[in-house]
């Protein structure tokens, strides 16, 4: 209809010029020249109101969610965010909530935040979570026993990040969780009572060092991450016990070909004096969060990221990880643990660079999922 009417205002601008030619044996420069800022006039304002009527990307991102893996089972639920740039300079920052239920009747869900604003001088991350997880275990901690556990969880952390010079970053974090664990039947709690595991309670505050060069956190094409950091649990803080835990991770990412990615991360968990509960976890997809444990835990993962078209592509990863420190060791097999699979993942929308990703991942011992989630992995 927009077009028609300025097609129409065009025409109407063309034929009364020359209808009063015809008319006149001599023609009026005044009128001619009013005829002409008529038909300016009209053009301009059709374009304004094009542009004005010109639909804008809606800030309202929905994504469902759906996985089945050993430690939940299948679960299916929905992640809902509102996006908002705070200046052109700044990434795109993040409020939302989301929430699953498992057919082991397990639920999780949280509310979240990250915000980037001051031409991207300042980052806040924010999460409030909770949990009740029912766990099945083939073989819980390496003891060659099946398991089952109730795991209560409730959180609350916050990181703030402030850019100092160039891609470096500085600032702080806490992180407060009340996570307690419990057998499904009386032979279980007397494992868990043998193997020392009674849950933890935590709160503990920390600092953060980084450098983010990449050129997008979301959907990163090139650059390179790094981010040391640490939570010093206290008893003052509300902990059980006084106990430390650091973190160190970098990411690398290459582009080439016709918009494929390749992807490199390397990844460090070290704790001191933690409860077993609170011990470093193996973290690669495949596995349970929290079934493996040890002192210390390093992992490497490379991943191949396949672009289609605009909106389409796919993932193809492979890494390992290991526990050591104490009685395990890099060097013992069976403290060991890889990983490799692929997937397909969506773009919604481009213009944010917000995706939804698909995968099948498989580990050692029949440790295995399936993951529809937001976002890529890392």
């Amino acid at each position: 209809m927009n077009r028609i009417i300025l097609a129409a205002a065009c025409l109407w601008g063309l034929l009364v010029p020359v209808a009063r030619l015809e008319a006149q044996t001599e023609a009026q420069p005044e009128e001619d020249t009013a005829a002409t800022n008529a038909i300016s006039t009209d053009v301009s304002e059709e374009k304004e109101r094009e542009e004005t009527t010109e639909k804008k990307p809606s800030p309202w991102l929905g994504v469902p969610l759906l996985a089945t893996s050993p430690k939940m089972g299948t679960s299916v639920g929905a992640l809902g965010a509102y996006l908002h740039y705070f200046d052109p300079q700044s990434q795109v920052s993040m409020f939302g909530a989301m929430a699953e239920y498992t057919n082991t009747d397990s639920m999780v869900g949280g509310l979240f935040a990250r915000t980037s604003f001051g031409a991207d001088h300042h980052r806040v991350e924010g999460l409030v979570g909770f949990g009740y997880v029912k766990n099945e275990y083939s073989d819980y901690l390496g003891t060659g026993q099946p398991f089952k556990t109730t795991d209560d969880i409730r959180l609350i952390a916050g990181r703030y990040y402030l850019r100092v010079q160039g891609n470096w970053f500085v600032g702080g974090q806490v992180a407060f969780a009340n996570y307690q664990v419990s057998g499904v039947t009386e032979l279980d709690d007397l494992i868990l009572d043998a193997l020392g595991v009674t849950g933890v309670r935590t709160g503990g505050i920390g600092i953060v060092g980084m450098y983010d060069s990449r050129d997008n956190q979301d959907m990163p094409t090139k650059g390179w991450y790094a981010n040391l950091n640490n939570i010093a649990n206290r008893e003052w803080l509300g902990a059980d016990s006084d106990y430390d835990a650091v973190r160190l991770e970098f990411k690398w990412f290459f582009e080439h070909g016709n918009g494929h990615v390749f992807a490199i991360r390397e990844f460090n968990q070290l704790t001191y004096d933690a409860p077993l509960a609170a011990e470093a976890s193996i973290q690669l997809r495949g596995y349970k969060m929290g079934q493996y444990l040890g002192k210390y835990m390093s992992s490497l993962e490379l991943e191949e990221r396949l672009r289609f078209s605009r909106r389409w592509g796919a993932t193809i990863f492979a890494g390992v990880g290991c526990l050591y420190g104490g009685e395990e060791s890099c060097s013992n097999s069976d403290d060991v643990y890889p990983t490799y699979g692929g997937g397909v993942h969506y773009v919604l929308k481009p213009e944010d660079h917000q995706l939804v990703n698909l995968e099948y991942a498989y580990g050692d011992a029949d440790n295995n999922g399936v993951y529809l989630t937001y976002g890529y992995s890392w």
